[in-house]
């Protein structure tokens, strides 16, 4: 069988991303990271969807980028807008993907996996530069040059399924995989139970995920008052 490596979030398009790489007939192993955010609901939902995706194993690093600052997912000096706004939003975390992704390719290489899979997504995106095609290919280059199993001539393929998809594609995708998206969680603000705020920018593309897909919206969100 063959091997992968997903990140996963806990959010909705990872949860999509390991169940495509799960029907493709792929061994996973599902990879996520405490890196210092602000809530860890994510990480529960992450550990309830590997095993509800059946992923092989689920493991969760400890990497406090956080401690660097400069992100509102991570410094509490910083306020979640919301709304995004002009130019890059203050929820980008610097590096983050590049630091996820070589993490990824670390564990690929000892498991003989040939592919990472990742949910980035270019079109329903908050600005993030990391996010982009032109990104993938880049670090799918760096990979194929830097690693034992590339140079001995394995390459190791980034996989990006929902890089060019809408946010209701990527719904009608994960509904037909049979993902069960009251188990995700997407909001920046969650509280510890994983119910979503209704305000920010990750809630909005969401909501307006599901209205166009015309899939009720499962997602659990705070009471207000």
């Amino acid at each position: 069988m063959v091997r992968s490596v997903v990140l996963l979030s806990g959010g909705m398009d990872s949860a999509t991303v390991l169940a495509v790489a799960r029907e493709s007939g792929r061994d996973c192993f599902a990879l996520s990271f405490d890196y210092g955010q602000k809530h860890r609901a994510e990480l529960d939902a992450a550990r309830t969807i590997a095993a509800q995706l059946g992923a092989l194993e689920h493991r969760v690093i400890n990497i406090d980028i956080g401690q660097l600052g400069g992100s509102a997912l991570t410094d509490s000096t910083i306020e979640v807008p919301d709304a995004g706004g002009e130019g890059i939003p203050v929820t980008y975390v610097p590096a983050r993907n590049t630091i996820f992704l070589s993490f990824a390719l670390a564990w690929a290489e000892v498991l003989e996996a040939d592919s990472i899979y990742t949910g980035v997504n270019a079109v329903d995106y908050s600005g993030y530069p990391d996010c982009r095609p032109g990104y993938i290919a880049a670090f799918q280059g760096m990979a194929n040059l830097a690693t034992k199993r590339a140079v001995e001539g394995q390459s190791m393929a980034i996989v990006s399924p929902l890089i060019d998809m809408s946010k209701s594609e990527i719904v009608q995708l994960g509904s037909r995989l049979g993902v069960d998206f009251c188990l995700t969680v997407s909001c920046y603000s969650a509280d510890a139970s994983g119910a979503a705020c209704g305000h920010c920018d990750a809630c909005r593309l969401r909501r307006e995920g599901f209205l166009a897909a015309k899939v009720a919206d499962p997602t659990r969100y705070q009471t207000e008052g």
